[in-house]
């Protein structure tokens, strides 16, 4: 086999006995491709793949005692040239955020189909991003701007110059006001944005669209 058509070595992690068969069954009987290694836990897999060599790792999220989400992130550092793809039935956007953060390069849901789940572990591998349709749209509405922010045009600003890292006294000199105006927004933001800290208000920021 040439280099070009080198097999593509899958890994399986996901509790659920009968889907994992079937992943398994679907891969192997694909050309171009070979499951080689299957598991039903983070823990077991975390100690073992490490130790054999796989392109690809088909990641469940919700799975006895670690999750996926903290598998993945461990096993990436340990296998930085390895893929990780999430294939789960969650598509919240918290769990696909936190999946992509701990360095997925891919999310599916369980209800992919066979073949469009073989063009996504091609695609990874040729250094795509494969994501199932829902997730995609998601992940671009979630670079538009939250249009209904509590938060005053100025409040605005100064929010996301706390998010940018910048002190009140380096605000105050970018916005031509004074320290005492910033400290007075900044109590407002935390007031409207229900938190009573800077790492807080910087979180829901994040979270809810709002810079």
């Amino acid at each position: 086999m040439s280099e070009s058509a080198k097999e593509i070595t899958v890994t399986i992690v996901e509790d659920d006995s009968e889907i994992r068969k079937m992943l398994s069954l679907i891969i192997d009987r694909s050309p171009g491709f070979s499951c080689k290694q299957t598991y039903s836990d983070c823990e077991t897999a975390v100690g073992n793949i490490s130790k054999k060599s796989t392109d690809v790792v088909l990641m469940d999220i919700h799975l006895p005692k670690m999750s996926g989400i903290e598998g993945v992130k461990i096993l990436k550092e340990k296998l930085p040239e390895t893929d990780f793809i999430m294939l789960t039935v969650q598509e919240d956007n918290e769990s696909v955020f936190n999946s992509l953060c701990a360095g997925a390069t891919g999310y599916l849901l369980k209800d992919t189909p066979p073949a469009a789940l073989l063009a996504a572990i091609k695609e990874v591998k040729e250094g795509g991003s494969p994501m199932s349709p829902s997730i995609a749209r998601r992940i671009i509405s979630s670079f538009r701007p939250n249009l209904e922010s509590p938060l005053s045009k100025r409040e605005s600003e100064i929010l996301e110059m706390l998010c940018n890292g910048d002190n009140y006294k380096t605000i105050a000199d970018a916005l031509f006001i004074s320290g005492h105006t910033v400290r007075a927004h900044i109590k407002s933001i935390y007031r409207k944005l229900q938190v009573n800290s800077r790492g807080e208000a910087v979180n829901k920021a994040l979270k809810d669209r709002l810079v």
